[in-house]
């Protein structure tokens, strides 16, 4: 079976564009294929100057199809039995005979139809109809014309391969008066091998391009990078930390990866270890070699980059780099001992500078809001005095440091040096950790803030940030959300369960969208509302993703356009984790099943009567004396027994106790419906009917007391 070889060589392309690249032909490319019936084993390779596909096993052509083509309608191709104009003109241009043409009813009519049997294509002609598609198909970032063409790519396109087997494909791009021709000739490593390398066939590719020192697989590169800087780190008598981001980063900017070592003088060392490796990974790429045993908290005067040149020349190599990070430390040694000279509170001033959002004003503002919003969660937690004034203490500081020296010119390390510049200022050490911890979590995976200190003040920064934002109208949509705020909610949401914080996010909402749109002229209800369908979406997609809780069950306990479950959900989160997680369990182990039946049928028929959804005792709505079988006496006691196992799982959030009872109830219920004793419940006369309906409302509001029963799916 033919293999197939694409390369489209270019100048050197930014390593963001070269992993987005891989990823969309990786998706795209089979897709394309099996558009067109043909399947292949599909590698998408890619180095900086080329991005390449080899496709092994495709067919030497499309297989043959049958395919069915509808025509017209079958009064207008046939008239007294006989063919008519349009059913002649439709079997000419399908190229069959008129006695090939059938007649069946479809949903608007009965049409003329034709079975034809359509050869399959060469894959050459189609592959070199699909490769302009898959080239100039890629999305980026930047893309960029050159020449005198209106071709647009990430980089200027310089040769193009295209092999079927030994074969070249012939296929010309075109730009303007540039016209790139496929060939199998391609370059080899700029350096190491100057010289055009020949690609006998298509499966020769991977191992042509490593004996001209290019290695196409970025997954191989990525390994040996990864094992070199180890080795390397370990024989300088440190260890590393392979950056995920930092690998991908090298892995695409390099063909054939060489350790370069590196060093800079033992003095740089006293600077935050926190500076010198950002200096190292996010500004110059390199790899920092940290003391055994340190948990990367202490450095080597040592750094490992990747050169894409020639090893021979390391040691030049190594001089230049040395040269530059030298620079970049004296600098922020100079801004570190300049922003030592201030004590962090008099930076505060500076952030009236700093626009937050141009309607909301500064920094500044939005530090006294949080000021606010931090004490009103002080006060609903009922926290001693001394804890407040910490949390006081750091929400007035958490922004300070971004108008020091180090984090203008290094932003990546606001609060790590907000909490070191506290410390340093004789702040309190738990209010300089909480400086740090407030931006935490940052992104998927990442730390919680640890202290009570560091949470409470990042929930009020996310807080401000949601209620100011959604206050302005630019709420998120689609993929758009240029606040992350989607990030924000659920930080929030994260942060209360992780920590079982006892906050009621519906007092804080309405507390702070209040004074929002006191001072901004906003209109307060809608603001409300649309912050708590914001976080309900957010609690239903990390209950579903994170906690793994069942579509139906998440449904069940936030309740569908529900007002009462609605408030009930934001003003208690550590509720509703611990409801959804529990209603998980007993599907899982099959006590769901035990109940679910006679609940759920309770359900459906109460929404037929009147009674209050909150009401659990059936002395105060249930009439005695409209009783007129013993079934109905039954439920009735079964209910008065239950009220104390409800109310005591609505106290300790232990619905152990009210599935017990409803699982008690359950046959009681079942003989109500069911049993020799069974009622009418839509009976004749209005009050025994309404007394009846309300037997069944107790039975489904001890329920809801966990669940709305009638969201569940059963057995699903």
């Amino acid at each position: 079976m033919p293999g197939f070889l694409l390369e489209v060589g270019t100048e050197e392309l930014p390593a963001s564009f070269l992993s987005d690249a891989l990823v969309q032909w990786q998706e795209r490319i089979p897709q394309s294929l099996e558009a067109n019936s043909l399947k292949g084993d599909v590698q998408v390779y890619g180095t900086p100057r080329r991005l390449a596909v080899v496709i092994k096993g495709l067919p030497s052509q499309q297989p043959d199809r049958e395919e069915e083509i509808k025509g017209p309608p079958a009064q207008a191709a046939f008239k007294n039995g006989q063919p008519t104009a349009a059913a002649a003109g439709f079997a000419k241009k399908q190229g069959v005979e008129l006695d090939a043409l059938s007649v069946r009813p479809t949903d608007k009519g009965e049409f003329v139809f034709v079975q034809k049997r359509i050869s399959g294509r060469p894959v050459a002609e189609i592959l070199t109809e699909l490769i302009p598609l898959w080239i100039w198909g890629l999305e980026g970032k930047r893309l960029m014309r050159w020449g005198n063409g209106d071709a647009r790519f990430s980089r200027p396109i310089r040769w193009l391969v295209a092999l079927l087997d030994e074969t070249v494909l012939p296929l010309e791009l075109v730009n303007g008066s540039k016209t790139i021709q496929s060939d199998r000739l391609t370059q080899g490593h700029r350096v190491l091998h100057p010289e055009p390398v020949t690609i006998a066939q298509a499966t020769d590719y991977v191992t042509t391009l490593k004996s001209a020192s290019v290695t196409v697989d970025p997954e191989e590169r990525g390994n040996l990078i990864a094992e070199q800087v180890k080795a390397v780190a370990e024989n300088l008598g440190g260890y590393t930390v392979i950056y995920p981001d930092l690998l991908a980063e090298v892995t695409n900017l390099v063909e054939y990866p060489s350790v370069v070592v590196g060093k800079f003088e033992p003095e740089f060392l006293e600077l935050p270890t926190e500076v010198i490796t950002e200096v190292m990974v996010t500004h110059q790429r390199y790899f920092p070699v940290f003391k055994p045993g340190s948990f990367q908290q202490e450095l080597l005067p040592n750094f490992i980059t990747i050169s894409n040149g020639d090893p021979k020349k390391s040691d030049i190599v190594a001089v230049g780099n040395e040269r530059v990070i030298r620079a970049r430390l004296a600098d922020g040694r100079f801004f570190y001992e300049a922003d030592l000279t201030k004590p962090i509170d008099s930076f505060l001033p500076q952030l009236e500078k700093v626009t937050f959002q141009e309607e909301l004003g500064s920094v500044r503002a939005k530090v006294d809001r949080i000021v606010e919003i931090a004490d009103q969660i002080s006060s609903q937690l009922e926290l001693a005095k001394n804890q407040s004034q910490r949390i006081q203490r750091a929400a007035l500081l958490c922004k300070a440091d971004l108008v020091t020296q180090m984090v203008y010119e290094f932003p990546e390390l606001q609060g790590i040096m907000g909490e070191k510049y506290a410390l340093a200022s004789g702040e309190d050490a738990e209010v300089a950790k909480a400086i740090f911890e407030h931006y935490l979590p940052i992104g998927a995976g990442d730390s919680f803030p640890e202290t009570l200190t560091g949470q409470i003040v990042g929930l009020a920064d996310r807080l401000d940030t949601l209620v100011s934002i959604f206050g302005l109208g630019l709420i998120p949509s689609g993929s758009s959300d240029p606040f992350a705020l989607r990030r924000a909610a659920n930080a929030i949401v994260k942060i209360t369960w992780r920590y079982n914080l006892p906050i009621n996010l519906d007092n804080l909402l309405a507390q702070i969208a209040t004074d929002f749109a006191a001072k901004y002229h906003k209109d307060r209800a809608s603001l409300t509302t649309a912050l708590q369908e914001f976080f309900l979406q957010r609690i239903r997609t990390l209950l579903q993703e994170e906690k793994q809780i069942d579509y139906d069950l998440v449904n069940a306990v936030l309740g569908e356009n529900d007002p009462e479950y609605t408030e009930r959900t934001l003003k208690d989160l550590l509720d509703v984790r611990d409801r959804a997680l529990y209603l998980q369990k007993i599907r899982n182990d099959s006590t769901l099943d035990n109940i679910y039946e006679t609940v759920n049928r309770s359900t459906r028929l109460a929404a037929q009567g009147d009674l209050d959804t909150k009401q659990l005792e059936p002395t105060t709505v249930v009439r005695q004396e409209l009783f007129q079988k013993p079934s109905e006496i039954a439920l009735y006691n079964a209910l008065i027994e239950s009220v104390p196992q409800t109310q005591a799982a609505q106290q300790t959030r232990n619905y152990q106790l009210l599935v017990a009872a409803l699982a008690k109830i359950a046959p009681t219920v079942s003989n109500f419906f069911d049993g020799p004793d069974s009622v009418l419940v839509m009976d004749s006369d209005p009050e025994v009917k309404r007394n009846r309906l309300h037997l069944l409302g107790l039975v489904r509001n001890h329920a809801r007391v966990l669940a709305d029963f009638g969201a569940i799916v059963k057995n699903l």
